[in-house]
């Protein structure tokens, strides 16, 4: 069948740097741990049975320096292998205790081997280093893997000292090239938040597109030919690729879209919650509380209490039954698209990373069956970069996009509201501070320079995206308005210290070793412009 567009697919992997050495206690660095295993690990495994079969594909991932940062972090490798072995521990008693009942311990079986394989694949065949894994399949070109702000900053509330956005940019991109010995020519903008102020920096740091959020395109002036159905440049030269809003919410509407399949895993339905409290308890929290431990021995079924036990042949069933859906829906979407294009449509499809296993179990393979299926079947598109699609067909419609972001109502609601609005003014001091620390300090050596690039990594840590996040959906929101303070806190007592000349060598020891993103970072990014 004759090809008449264009496919892609673009995962943002992101999480924020949660990193704490001076204790096991803190929860929220499992979220690490639950993604390696639930999504980074299932996605280079269908990667590599894709190569390995031969199937031609593409695919782009955000991989943001938070992500790139924790996945590189000596303490967080050695966490994650205990991790993975309390699991196979776990597993292991899950055996012996549901030996009544076969569904449950053929699932108990699974899990064990699962975690077994995890541990086996991160240890021994990565050596720890996924990042080399998945630069290994961007330097055989099936994946493209782009950049994003530093910390996930918001731009469009950052930008009122744009030497703070430029900032989040240059971090961005500087953290990228060292880890995949290239430059970016893509960024998924944090929040997908759009504002014309960063074209500019963007331009500079020669990032050439971005992702963003469908309304940012089609409200664009003038108004798209194409609609999100092709890429538009800006005047300042970055060319925008739109959110295709139908085929994204037949993947990820939790309702409407594949994941409710009620043959898939139940997310909440864990042994964690379920097993008695004696027996779980030295795999739940160090304080006792109940949590997700990972292993779920039950399927959607519906809108009920009694659960059916998870088939994971009926699963795969649904996802290949979903995956040629979705490849009939693009079919007859870029039909329709072709015939009143002069250049052929491209559909963009950008999701969440963590989607793909950790909310949606069999999210991995449903990709894996998707791109196999698009290889073999006929079918009028093919799948495709956005950086191979700007090279194929340059000659792009120029229109100011519109500022937009993606979340609740899409213009910055989420990330701006009375729950998190009395951060801003702490976020936006501490910028102008850094600016002027770095303008005032142009030549620092010694302990002022550590002070000073310490100073910018307390700051970058504090402008994460995700506190205002999880304030707003009221979920971990005590560590969530701690890290806010601490950060802000350890940046105010370093400008303190620096403007008055009387730096603490123990603190500075003390927080270099807690917050020790960027170890390459120079404070001068920051000089006023």
């Amino acid at each position: 069948m004759q090809k008449k567009g264009y496919v892609s697919f673009v995962l943002h992997a992101h999480l924020p740097f949660i990193h704490h050495p001076e204790s096991d206690d803190y929860l929220e660095e499992s979220w690490l741990y639950e993604a390696i295993s639930e999504t980074y690990i299932p996605l280079l495994h269908n990667f590599q049975k894709l190569v390995d079969e031969g199937v031609n594909f593409r695919i782009t991932m955000s991989m943001t320096p938070p992500l790139l940062s924790m996945l590189d972090n000596k303490l967080l490798q050695k966490k994650y292998i205990n991790y993975l072995e309390k699991l196979i521990e776990l597993s292991e008693k899950e055996i012996k205790r549901t030996a009544g009942d076969d569904r449950i311990n053929k699932l108990s079986h699974y899990y064990y081997d699962r975690y077994t394989s995890d541990l086996h694949f991160f240890r021994d065949e990565c050596n720890c280093n996924l990042i080399e894994k998945f630069k290994h399949f961007q330097d055989i070109g099936v994946l493209e893997i782009i950049t994003c702000g530093a910390t996930h900053g918001y731009f469009p509330i950052l930008y009122v000292d744009e030497e703070t956005v430029r900032a989040q940019i240059a971090v961005g991109v500087q953290t990228y090239e060292k880890y995949f010995k290239r430059k970016p020519r893509g960024i998924w903008l944090p929040e997908c938040g759009y504002i014309p102020e960063a074209d500019k920096y963007l331009k500079e740091f020669g990032i050439e597109y971005a992702i963003v959020e469908s309304h940012g395109v089609l409200y664009a002036d003038p108004t798209p030919i194409y609609g999100t159905c092709a890429p538009i440049t800006s005047p300042g030269g970055l060319t925008c690729f739109g959110r295709d809003i139908t085929s994204s919410q037949q993947v990820w509407s939790s309702i409407n879209g594949y994941p409710g399949d009620f043959n898939y895993r139940e997310f909440y339905r864990d042994i964690g919650y379920d097993a008695d409290y004696d027996y779980i308890k030295p795999y739940i929290a160090h304080n006792g509380v109940r949590v997700h431990t990972g292993i779920r021995y039950y399927r959607i079924t519906g809108k009920t209490e009694q659960k059916d036990v998870y088939d994971i042949q009926w699963a795969k069933d649904s996802a290949e039954r979903q995956a040629g859906h979705f490849l009939n829906s693009r079919t007859e979407q870029i039909e329709n698209a072709s015939k009143y294009m002069n250049v052929p449509p491209i559909i963009l499809c950008p999701y969440d990373a963590e989607l793909y296993g950790h909310w949606w179990y069999e999210g991995p393979y449903w990709l894996y069956i998707l791109f196999k299926k698009i290889y073999y079947d006929e079918c009028n598109f093919e799948l495709i970069t956005p950086s191979e699609y700007i090279d194929r067909y340059p000659n792009i419609q120029v229109c100011q996009p519109c500022r937009s972001s993606w979340g609740a109502n899409g213009y910055s609601g989420v990330w701006l509201n009375p729950t998190n609005d009395y951060a801003h003014r702490h976020l936006h001091k501490a910028g102008s501070r850094m600016i002027e620390l770095a303008t005032n300090y142009p030549d620092a050596t010694g302990i002022v320079k550590k002070a000073l690039n310490q100073a910018a990594r307390e700051l970058l840590l504090a402008q994460s995206s995700d506190w205002l996040f999880i304030i707003t959906n009221g979920t971990m929101v005590d560590y969530a308005k701690k890290r806010i303070v601490n950060h802000i806190g350890r940046f105010t007592k370093l400008y303190n210290q620096i403007k008055n000349g009387k730096i603490d060598s123990n603190f500075l020891t003390d927080i270099e070793k807690k917050d020790c993103v960027f170890p390459e970072i120079d404070y001068h990014i920051y000089t006023k412009l």
